[in-house]
Parts: C-alpha cells; structure tokens; sequence
C-alpha cells in the first residue's frame, strides 16, 4: 500500500476507535447519577470508584487514541475495557440489544489488539517523538 494512504488510514482507525469512547465518556460525565447507578445495578463493588476509573480510562485512553499518544499503552487498557464490559455487562443471552452491545465490544477490543500490535503509526506523537531521541 502506499505509505500516505497507509499512514491516512492509521491516522483515520485511531480517530475512528477514540471517537466512541470520547463521546460516551463526555456523556457519562453529564449524566454522572445514572451512569454510577448502572454500574450499582450490574453489581460492581464501589461504583463511585469504578465510575472514576471507567471514566478516565475512556477518556484519557480515547484522547491518546486518537493522537497516538503512548498509543499501545491506552490500546491495551481499552482492549482489556471492551472484552472487560462485554462480558461482565452486555453478555446478556436473549437480549438483542445487550447482545449487539456485546459483539460490538469484542470489535473494538479487535481494533485495539491491532493498534497494539503495530503501533500508531507515523502520523503520530508516537512516531514524532521516537524521531527526536
């Protein structure tokens, strides 16, 4: 492939994969009350902790994301997330929804285990740091 449309289409995969995770974060923030009660309702322990530490892994790991900022470090955290809420809240047999919720997770996680695996590419802070050592 040619390296413009190769670096493009990293560039454009990361924006694509933070792009979620900044929105339903962002909106998580606003709607703060439900969001913890959700998380008491699936039986998490401390959801006022686990909503904290679910908000700034979306948030922080969507913004590395998409700058491919220590991009293999926040597309293992989001990897681990997606497989993480996959099963323990959308895993919901006979549910169309949580179901269609569930393999969506296991998609992303796919794209993150790919971003891992090869990097952010050279459209990247990334990639514009490692130039300057």
């Amino acid at each position: 492939m040619n390296p413009t449309l190769s670096n493009a289409a990293q560039l454009i995969g990361r924006i694509l994969l933070g792009y979620i995770f900044f929105r339903t974060s962002i909106a998580n923030f606003g709607d703060h009350d439900r969001f913890v009660a959700s998380i008491a309702k699936n039986g998490f322990p401390l959801p006022e902790i686990t909503y904290w530490v679910a908000e700034a892994t979306m948030f922080f790991g969507a913004i590395c994301t998409v700058l491919g900022f220590k991009a293999r470090i926040a597309a293992f955290l989001l990897a681990v997330y997606c497989i993480w809420t996959a099963v323990q809240v959308h895993y919901v047999p006979g549910d169309g929804g949580q179901m269609t919720n569930f393999v969506k997770n296991l998609a992303m996680a796919g794209g993150h285990l790919q971003l891992l695996a090869v990097g952010a590419g050279a459209w990247s802070l990334d990639a514009m740091m490692g130039k300057r050592r």
